[in-house]
């Protein structure tokens, strides 16, 4: 008997596009997302993002592996970013517009090395949720003209694919008396999101790589409500203070520890400025090299925002900087047996660059 050939029918745009999104949501990680996140939420956020397979999987119903977690929690702090820069959210729509994604490469925040604050001092308030997590600190950078360090976290089971960290910490001993007065003033003011419970589930998660659906979507929230300002609005006079020291102490005082700036990885970055500066966006004037030239980062100013601040009278409004988009190149590096990989490292020169972009741009710092 003869065999009968089935012929392919090619299936319409919108088919596989419909396909496409039905296996996204009903992947552990979206299925993840959908216990924080409205569908339309999550949807925009899965389709405007590059994935490892890995991180896309569906087999197991009953353990979501820390991998996942990890994207998830990060995948929702580039949402909230986007969400407080328009140009970095525009840039992304015309992007996916345009056929392509976003390669997540790192997101950035800043903290404070003080101890009189209910958060652990500095990178360790951070180092407790990125290690259970199962990112492994990859390289430590001094930032001196900030009198900061920058802590770099990467990904141990996916490095190229899930973005890393970078955390700065800022050193207020390093200041003056009434620098660190104010800085005093406004830390001792914070409270500390992660409850026992929270530390808890990061134990288990730390002992088995893995945790359940449900813990996962207890805790996810809560990780991502770390990455936000945990003291009260600053004083009017202290934030003064603070800005002819130090910009970045200043902006940690009104933005805290959220995501000071997010960044897609991009082939050249060269065509990509000239791309964005031929658009009138706010560009950085000059595109930061790393002193091996593997390293190439450029960004757009800070967004202006308005933030409250206390004053003897109550409290007032004043538009300050907030955060911003970034753009990194990251060129591969010889390895042995003359093997090559992406050199996923950081430069101090290219990081203090890219932090002026939270200053005022007639700022004289």
């Amino acid at each position: 008997m003869p065999t009968l050939l089935r012929m392919a029918v090619p299936m319409h745009a919108e088919e596989v596009s419909s396909n496409s999104k039905n296996q996204l949501l009903s992947s552990t990680l979206g299925k993840l997302l959908l216990t924080v996140r409205s569908s339309d939420q999550v949807e925009e956020l899965l389709h405007s993002v590059e994935h490892h397979p890995t991180l896309l999987d569906s087999d197991n119903e009953h353990q979501i592996p820390r991998a996942i977690l990890a994207h998830a929690m990060n995948l929702l702090l580039l949402q909230d970013l986007l969400q407080r820069v328009p140009e970095g959210q525009i840039y992304v729509q015309e992007k996916v517009a345009g056929g392509d994604k976003v390669v997540f490469d790192h997101g950035a925040l800043r903290t404070v090395c003080w101890d009189n604050q209910a958060l652990p001092s500095g990178y360790k308030a951070f180092s407790r949720i990125l290690e259970p997590l199962g990112f492994e600190m990859a390289g430590e950078y001094p930032l001196s003209k900030l009198k900061m360090c920058g802590f770099v976290y990467c990904h141990s089971d996916l490095p190229q694919s899930i973005s890393q960290f970078f955390v700065s910490e800022l050193y207020p001993q390093e200041f003056s008396e009434p620098f660190q007065a104010a800085v005093d003033r406004i830390v001792s003011t914070s409270v500390d999101p992660l409850q026992p419970s929270h530390m808890a589930l990061l134990d288990r998660l730390s002992t088995q790589g893995w945790l359940t659906p449900t813990e996962s979507s207890e805790l996810l929230p809560v990780l991502v409500g770390c990455f936000d300002r945990q003291h009260s609005e600053p004083y009017w006079n202290d934030y003064q203070t603070l800005l002819k020291e130090s910009a970045e102490m200043a902006w940690i005082s009104t933005e805290g520890n959220a995501f000071n700036h997010g960044t897609d990885r991009v082939e050249d970055l060269n065509r990509l400025d000239a791309e964005q500066r031929a658009l009138g966006r706010p560009m950085k004037p000059v595109i930061e090299v790393a002193q091996n030239a593997n390293i190439l980062q450029t960004a757009y100013r800070a967004t202006m925002v308005n933030r409250q601040f206390k004053t003897a009278d109550g409290l007032e409004t004043h538009e300050v900087p907030g955060s911003f988009f970034e753009f990194i190149q990251r060129n591969d590096i010889k390895c042995d047996r003359g093997n090559t990989q992406m050199d996923l490292r950081f430069d101090s020169r290219n990081a203090q660059g890219i932090f002026t972009m939270t200053r005022k741009a007639d700022s004289p710092l």
